[in-house]
């Protein structure tokens, strides 16, 4: 069952046509991920998704209702989190206070404090510096405090942008092993990633985008093998 459905999405920035058309599902309890180069509308398209910018045609349906005019903040109670591209903790506020932010629409407090802990055992490093002002922290360790603040609205939808952006080879594999985890628990995830690599070794699906339009889709093995794929986004000759 499709959790999201994209349906002929048209979204501009001005009078830029960033995205033409567009069309794609997630099914619960899929990695489905969305790669192509720079500029290709990929950001756009999770912006879309999330409420941050409004499509001027086309419909998006989250759990068979029609959210494409919600605003951003409604798509948290609903389910959907998103973390953004760049990380964005809140930097003079502690690991501790960054998550308790992550659960504002809740009001269970022993819920909060279970999840809490459970983020501290997915992101040990967390744990270990649930009060230190996250503005002081490394890369590495910002985008796992990025990572379980949007999980600590308890999401049924996690989309992700970029997250192996900036990090060490060692850290990226920690974050893909990660969201690999958080998926066989149950979380539907987005993926948008530079490291088409790695994202496709951990997605059920792909999608390729070019010029905001998806100009290829299949699971993520067939992608993987795909000459074109290959020859463009992985490097092989």
């Amino acid at each position: 069952m499709s959790l999201l459905e994209v349906n002929d999405v048209h979204t501009y920035y001005g009078n830029i046509h960033a995205l033409k058309g567009i069309s794609f599902t997630v099914d619960e309890g899929e990695i489905v991920t969305l790669i192509g180069a720079n500029g290709a509308g990929k950001t756009t398209t999770l912006r879309t998704v999330s409420g941050l910018m409004k499509p001027r045609n086309g419909t998006v349906f989250y759990a068979d209702e029609n959210i494409h005019d919600y605003e951003a903040h409604k798509m948290v109670s609903k389910g959907i989190a998103m973390v953004p591209e760049g990380r964005g903790v809140f930097g003079k506020m502690s690991v501790k206070e960054n998550l308790e932010l992550g659960a504002y629409y809740r009001n269970d407090a022993a819920g909060i404090r279970q999840d809490m802990e459970y983020m501290f055992s997915l992101f040990p490093r967390l744990g270990e510096r649930h009060s230190q002002v996250a503005g002081t922290m490394s890369g590495g360790e910002q985008q796992m405090l990025v990572m379980a603040r949007a999980m600590m609205s308890r999401p049924k939808l996690l989309l992700l942008d970029e997250p192996s952006m900036g990090l060490a080879p060692v850290l990226v594999d920690s974050v893909f092993d990660t969201v690999k985890r958080v998926s066989q628990e149950g979380m539907t995830i987005l993926l948008v990633e530079q490291n088409a690599h790695m994202a496709l070794q951990i997605a059920d699906r792909g999608y390729v985008l070019q010029s905001g339009e998806i100009v290829l889709s299949d699971s993520a093995k067939n992608l993987q093998n795909d000459p074109i794929v290959q020859k463009t986004y992985l490097g092989v000759d």
